[in-house]
């Protein structure tokens, strides 16, 4: 538990990984702004939180919107006052297509969504972190191994997702006066209704298909909640939790 109740955000909490987080902050004493599009799915994550779901404050949010994003923070500073973290969540992907083949509007969509939609959050959190007092905060990106490879047909998402470590590396070093630290998680496999075609048969490098071993995605709560039970003077700077079997290191 922490002594004094932190304020986090947490895009994209309506489902998955976002989810488990929310649950496992809340669990651990946390205040926790669940974020999303959807305010039913919102709402069935604070559910879950059971005796902890008082700690929780549900807005529905399209991240890729920025005059919404803005929305949102407004309505941190009004209750809460201060942000402690931000765990920058929220994305979307994309039909599985050779790059001749991807609608431009789909694109602009993943784009808006994974890359605009996190610069939006962290350019805001930013902002709050370094005017309050006392002054600084933490900010984890959701990176994905994707932003270390590619898969096959996968153009848009992994683009936003390589650039998401600049956007990582760009918020660690000017957040260094304002005692922002930035770190980002890069996460495979985590076992959510999103991956559960993992399991199934999914395209390798080969094009060939072929199930993949998947993880708890309790582990990923558990490693956003390290990364910021450090002290500011420390960072994470870039994690890799990923199922221990899954075809990534190596050749597959």
């Amino acid at each position: 538990m922490v002594e004094k109740r932190k304020i986090a955000l947490v895009t994209g909490a309506g489902a998955g990984i976002g989810r488990a987080v929310s649950l496992t902050l809340l669990k651990n004493g946390y205040r926790v702004v669940l974020a999303g599009r959807k305010r039913q799915t919102l709402q069935e994550t604070l559910d879950l939180a059971g005796e902890n779901a008082g700690n929780g404050r549900v807005v529905p949010t399209d991240v890729s919107d920025p005059a919404a994003v803005g929305d949102l923070f407004e309505t941190i500073r009004s209750e809460f006052g201060r942000l402690d973290l931000l765990f920058n969540n929220a994305g979307i992907g994309a039909p599985p297509v050779p790059p001749d083949e991807l609608a431009i509007d789909v694109w602009q969509n993943v784009v808006n969504t994974n890359l605009n939609g996190s610069f939006y959050c962290a350019r805001a959190a930013f902002g709050m972190m370094r005017e309050q007092k006392p002054m600084g905060g933490r900010i984890i990106n959701n990176g994905s191994i994707s932003a270390h490879v590619p898969r096959p047909y996968s153009i848009a998402y992994t683009s936003t997702k390589h650039a998401i470590t600049g956007l990582t590396r760009s918020l660690s070093l000017d957040g260094r006066s304002f005692d922002i630290a930035c770190g980002q998680i890069d996460i495979g496999n985590a076992e959510t209704p999103m991956t559960a075609v993992m399991k199934k048969g999914v395209p390798q490098a080969n094009l060939e298909m072929a199930p993949e071993p998947v993880m708890d995605v309790e582990n990923v709560a558990s490693a956003i909640l390290y990364m910021d039970s450090l002290s500011l003077e420390a960072n994470v700077q870039f994690m890799t939790i990923m199922a221990t079997k899954m075809p990534f290191i190596g050749r597959g």
